[in-house]
């Protein structure tokens, strides 16, 4: 056992959350990580087996320790299968896992939660691990848990080289059908031309529940894919704990992390969302809080030799510049600073509040090119590292982007980022720089705001995202045609808003303008059923996208998932404001809708100086109203399975229905390990 010991640190941490019941009447092991349904039934061991790594993948372990009233906790050892856990002080010497306990100022006094960090082992199979804490008048709890390492094979000549994931965040089937429709048309019950992701040879359903709940957040729905242990809806490569610091939970490593460490593999990420956002940092960032902006995206770099990152393209700028700059997010509320014991036993960063911090010079003096618009990144060539930062925050959607370049660049002009390149032109040439790595990459591409459209309930945005990202999947595509040793998936974190295909209008658009905005004009006597349906007919101009979406007997699409909001079927003018923008609440965006559903516990009076109250309810004077099966104003995801589409090498090993865990496994046996 401890020849296959990685170097590891313990350490104790206060526990802070509060409400814990202090009527303790013995020591207690109140929670025991990895999660294991061992230690969950008190000892019955069952099905499924919650935690499974691959051969060296790292993991923490760590129990969290109640004392008695007035005792402490003055040791936690622990043991695998049996045997003494034993840990490195340092390159000569080992001594058993005991973990001393400190000063608390925890609600439960003396509480601690004792961890191993970094820990892996090599050996296939399931093994058990326990903690066995000792309190100061010599009584002891013991709990212990189960963990499994799978079998994975070793990397040959016929393993994959390179992996590119494809996430459309939120895309579930019927975006992917809409998006169909609209871009290539039916002809007499038969699609004229598949979308890129159609053609796929390989299909499976993919479970996409969260650790803590059958529908899942970004954070986990991405992570899970990519590390494959379940997380907790709003953290990204760690367990849950009993502590409030954002960083110092117990830790799992990523597939990058691991590529990078055994096979000198490259890391690149690519998104249209902000770069800190759940999708991206969930490829290679250990955080409790997925809003923890400022050490998301300084962990990036910092960590970089640990991931091999070498390409980061998308929005999120606010978050690299210097507080105190126009648009800068930076804060020292949102940074990181690690304990010691990870810092030792993960070989990390040790962090550092510098809310002031040039993150892009950073990069800069790190190596990096940096491309602030599309401008920049056609001029960049092929640099050995590239930065792109298209926004303040979240780039604009695709439907926006297009019209700025059709010459009508209202809305990007308006958010101040006239200029920014298309998610297929950034995938692109992330490929160009990537495929430079001689050991091959993993490359992650996101088209993020096909789930943030799907909040908003706004259709047309929502479908053209999903065409945009059917581009970057046809990039993709090609590269893996011409590298026979590359894995392409396509799939989604989660579905969003429960959209469906309920059919198409009936009238022209002429005729639906002049609709009066109540459920028997706009419902009953434009929503084409069946038959009523037919099939759609969008133009397609030579950019790939629709001329107009505002066509005659247009696609319909309602939501499952969707809170209270007006439904007038045309394409709204702008999109609703997005409060991840650094400059929201000044003009011109502080006249962007700022509610896109009616909510009657609103108050009709603006907080935020300068928004139009007449615009705040949108469509509320030419839609009519809907009622929502969720309340606030936004549409929510979805539990229900997700399709994925395998192509390339190996992309055999996808099919069926899988849990997205499963993911990661299927991408090791496909890639192998050294």
């Amino acid at each position: 056992m401890k020849n296959r010991m990685t170097l590891v640190a313990a350490s104790v941490a206060a526990i802070l959350t509060a409400g814990v019941n202090t009527a303790s009447a013995a020591p207690v092991i109140s929670r025991l990580t990895p999660p294991s349904q061992f230690f969950a039934t008190n000892g019955a061991q069952s099905n499924p087996m919650i935690a499974r790594f691959i051969p060296d993948q790292r993991f923490d372990l760590q129990a969290t320790v109640r004392p008695d009233a007035g005792q402490t906790i003055t040791k936690v050892e622990w043991s695998i299968d049996a045997q003494p856990l034993r840990v490195a002080t340092n390159k000569t010497n080992l001594v058993p896992a005991t973990v001393l306990t400190t000063s608390t100022t925890a609600p439960v006094p003396g509480a601690v939660a004792a961890s191993v960090r970094g820990f892996s082992m090599t050996k296939i199979g399931k093994h058990t691990f326990t903690a066995k804490a000792t309190q100061s008048d010599g009584s002891v709890v013991s709990a212990s848990g189960e963990f499994e390492i799978a079998k994975t094979p070793l990397a040959n000549i016929n393993s994959v080289k390179n992996v590119i994931i494809l996430l459309g965040d939120g895309m579930g089937a019927s975006q992917r059908t809409a998006a169909r429709i609209m871009s290539n048309g039916y002809s007499q019950g038969k699609v004229n031309t598949k979308l890129a992701m159609d053609t796929f040879p390989n299909t499976a359903m993919i479970m996409t529940a969260s650790l803590n709940s059958v529908v899942t957040d970004s954070a986990p729905g991405m992570q899970n894919y990519v590390t494959g242990n379940k997380a907790n809806n709003n953290q990204e490569g760690v367990w849950p704990d009993d502590t409030l610091d954002k960083f110092d939970n117990p830790r799992f490593e990523y597939l990058s992390e691991y590529l990078a460490r055994q096979q000198g593999k490259k890391t690149g990420i690519v998104t249209t969302a902000d770069v800190f956002d759940a999708t991206p940092a969930s490829m290679a960032i250990h955080t409790q809080d997925r809003g923890a902006g400022t050490g998301i995206v300084d962990q990036f770099l910092d960590d970089s030799s640990k991931t091999n990152l070498t390409v980061l393209m998308g929005g999120g700028r606010k978050w690299f510049l210097p507080a105190g700059t126009t648009g800068s997010a930076r804060a020292d509320s949102s940074d990181y600073v690690l304990p010691s014991d990870i810092i030792a036993g993960w070989s990390s960063a040790p962090g550092k509040l510098d809310s002031t911090r040039d993150l892009i010079a950073d990069f800069q003096t790190a190596g990096w090119s940096y491309a602030a618009d599309k401008t920049a990144l056609d001029a960049a060539g092929t640099p050995s590292k590239l930065l792109g930062l298209f926004a303040f925050s979240n780039m604009n959607v695709a439907l926006d982007k297009i019209d700025g370049r059709r010459g009508a660049p209202a809305v990007v002009n308006d958010y101040g980022f006239p200029d920014q390149p298309m998610l297929d032109e950034m995938a692109s040439k992330a490929l160009d720089v990537l495929d430079n790595s001689p050991a091959g990459f993993v490359l992650l591409i996101e088209g993020a705001s096909i789930d943030k459209q799907a909040h908003n309930m706004d259709s047309e945005r929502m479908i053209l995202d999903t065409i945009e990202f059917d581009r970057a999947v046809k990039v993709a595509k090609d590269y893996a045609t011409t590298h026979s040793d590359t894995l392409v998936l396509v799939t989604a974190d989660h579905e969003c808003a429960g959209a469906v295909i309920i059919g198409a209008s009936t009238v022209t658009d002429t005729d639906l303008q002049a609709k009066t905005p109540t459920s028997d004009s706009m419902r009953d006597k434009v929503v084409g059923l069946y038959e009523a349906a037919s099939f759609p007919k969008y133009t397609i101009a030579e950019d790939g996208y629709p001329v107009t979406t505002d066509i005659d007997k247009r696609l319909l699409i309602g939501y499952g998932a969707n809170a209270d909001r007006y439904e007038d079927w045309r394409t709204n003018a702008q999109p609703i404001h997005d409060s991840q923008q650094p400059l929201d609440k000044t003009a011109p965006l502080t006249a962007y809708p700022r509610i896109n559903t009616y909510d009657t516990n609103l108050s009709s009076t603006n907080t935020v100086p300068g928004i139009n109250d007449a615009r705040s309810k949108r469509d509320e004077a030419t839609g009519y109203f809907v009622t929502g099966q969720v309340s606030g104003t936004s549409a929510a995801h979805t539990g229900g399975d997700i399709p994925l589409s395998a192509f390339g090498l190996k992309s055999n090993l996808f099919a069926g229905t899988l849990d997205n865990t499963d993911i990661f496994f299927a991408i090791m046996n496909a890639v192998g390990r050294k």
